[in-house]
């Protein structure tokens, strides 16, 4: 297949995906290396830019997908305005911050390091796809490990797990902003919005 009809394939392909597809998915689809299909999909990034379309390649989730770039979310979400929309409470952030950076992790642990209880947390964040069951823990009882799931990476637009700040750079940063009289926000990198179900801005397009 010519490269130029790769890249129409794989921008058809992140047109009608509802998530981010990996390289060797794309690859086995489209029938090329993924060297070659790499080499496409930076061209199309570039393509994307130099005409100024409404829509960029995102990299989430150690995968591709189209997403609207940022100015136009204000639109697209009149277009979704009847679909519900859902922000976390602060309990659910605390909860979901020391999944992500303590992951895997069982529930006896978040509660010793928050101090209450996170069942229905728990629950929430699971119904969220945020977090997910990981396994047992090899300990008396055999407890549950969660940890964050690749819609966690969509949402907070990363490429991998390991792109979240260190804890010592957002201790810093906390502490720059106390000395700059700023309002120090206690929730994980990405905002408090843990996002709509519907595309907005920097989400996917289909």
């Amino acid at each position: 297949m010519d490269r130029e009809k790769v890249r129409k394939v794989l921008e058809c392909l992140l047109f009608v995906t509802n998530r981010p597809v990996g390289l060797l998915e794309l690859s086995e689809i489209i029938g090329e290396t993924q060297e070659d299909v790499q080499s496409v999909a930076e061209d199309l990034e570039s393509d994307l830019s130099a005409r100024g379309s409404a829509l960029q390649l995102s990299r989430v989730a150690e995968g591709f997908q189209l997403a609207s770039r940022d100015g136009f979310g204000y639109w697209v979400k009149k277009l979704f305005k009847d679909q519900t929309t859902f922000r976390l409470s602060q309990s659910a952030l605390e909860t979901l911050s020391i999944i992500a950076y303590k992951q895997p992790i069982t529930r006896a642990e978040i509660e010793e390091i928050r101090g209450v209880e996170v069942i229905g947390v728990l629950e929430t964040l699971s119904e969220r796809k945020l977090v997910k069951i990981a396994g047992r823990k090899e300990s008396v009882g055999r407890p549950l490990l969660y940890a964050t799931t690749p819609e966690f990476l969509r949402q907070f637009q990363l490429w991998k797990i390991s792109d979240l700040p260190s804890l010592e750079d957002l201790a810093k940063e906390a502490e720059r902003k106390r000395s700059e009289g700023e309002p120090v926000a206690a929730e994980p990198p990405g905002g408090s919005d843990a996002g709509p179900p519907a595309p907005a801005e920097g989400e996917p397009h289909a």
